[in-house]
């Protein structure tokens, strides 16, 4: 059976990677070149598909480079970063060798190293165990670690934003205190909060204030979308014209999460033809397999809040949320009342601020709330 080419979750390598040349690219020539990087999007762009991708292909151009990729949302403390980091980079100590296990141990004397049994094989395996009383120091030790490795060296940490919500002070100039004496080591920091991270990398008031190169990456260029996914689909012999795709991606605005999962969806109906009302259905059924979630969303909403989301759906995008013939249109209250729900909205990330106006997020939330009236 042949893998399904549109890749809904994960990174299936270069083969199932779409176009991204010229992003990929200006990544890899950042960091070799010494600055470091922040990465913006909102989620579901594609940030952590590029940044898997990049490190490929820097493997692929010298197999001595060590690439090391966290996703710290789940994180609540600086214990739990320095745990994340730590079993990132080192991983189980089987697995790198008896020299560089003896390194491991040497540098890192605040963890403790733990035999025990393979669940699996029952063979004895060993690993780092990390001790948050003293994570401060183990996160040192983690950067001297890679400084003084032999190895050329990359970390992306994913929503980096998340760290200011950890209730340990001053965690970004601890951070920054390290990485700017690792010279042989470069950084992503990726995050999908845009005010948060614009916050933290352009406020002069903070530790990070310019001290990396802003990348913002946006919705995938559609003819190039467009060669992907039909040469994919040819491959399946199924047809899909130009148009066809083209109204799907002005539908979804090129958000690569939703038009993957579209085109997976389409790829597994295997039509002789792609049609409109192919992608109708296809967009209906993953809006009925959401239909719980969202009407949940829209309960922990207050009926201010929820009258403005859906007024956004409605529109599509909102450049200027107080004007009166929007407020009239849909009935909403007072300026400032709408300013309070948008606050609200926009923290929650129900919708997100975009050149072209206030939008819904979740883009099938979006054509879902289209559907509720007035």
């Amino acid at each position: 059976m042949s893998i399904n080419p549109f890749f809904v979750y994960g990174y299936g390598g270069a083969k199932y990677f779409c176009d991204r040349k010229t992003e990929t690219e200006n990544l890899i020539s950042s960091l070799k070149n010494g600055r470091n990087v922040t990465l913006l999007s909102p989620r579901r762009m594609g940030k952590t598909g590029l940044i898997l991708h990049a490190f490929e292909q820097l493997k692929k151009r010298d197999r001595n480079v060590a690439c090391f990729y966290m996703d710290i949302f789940p994180t609540r403390s600086l214990e739990q970063f320095t745990a994340l980091l730590g079993k990132t980079i080192l991983g189980t100590l089987d697995g790198i060798g008896r020299r560089a296990v003896n390194a491991a141990v040497q540098a890192l004397k605040s963890c403790r190293v733990v035999v025990s049994a393979d669940p699996v094989t029952g063979a004895p395996q060993s690993s780092l165990e990390f001790q948050p009383q003293y994570a401060k120091n183990t996160l040192e030790e983690i950067f001297s670690y890679l400084k003084n490795s032999d190895r050329e060296c990359f970390v992306a940490i994913d929503e980096f934003q998340q760290i200011a919500d950890y209730k340990d002070e001053n965690i970004e100039a601890l951070l920054r205190s390290y990485i700017q004496f690792c010279p042989n080591v470069h950084f992503i920091f990726s995050g999908s909060k845009h005010h948060l991270m614009s916050e933290m990398f352009g406020s002069v008031g903070h530790p990070f204030y310019r001290s990396t190169e802003i990348v913002n990456l946006y919705a995938i260029e559609k003819s190039a979308y467009y060669d992907f996914a039909y040469a994919w689909m040819r491959f399946a012999r199924i047809k899909m014209s130009r148009e066809v795709f083209g109204a799907l991606h002005s539908r979804l605005e090129g958000h690569t999460w939703y038009m993957q999962n579209v085109l997976n969806r389409l790829y597994e109906m295997r039509p002789a033809e792609v049609t409109l009302d192919d992608v109708n259905i296809c967009i209906q059924k993953i809006m009925n397999a959401e239909m719980d979630v969202y009407q949940r969303m829209q309960n922990s909403l207050t009926d201010n809040q929820n009258r403005l989301l859906v007024a956004i759906a409605h529109e599509g995008g909102v450049p200027n949320i107080n004007a009166g013939n929007f407020i009239q249109k849909y009935g909403l209250k007072t300026a400032s009342s709408v300013n309070r729900a948008l606050d609200y909205l926009l923290d929650k990330e129900f919708v997100m601020s975009t050149p072209k106006g206030y939008v819904v997020y979740d883009r099938f939330f979006a054509l879902w709330l289209k559907g509720i009236g007035f």
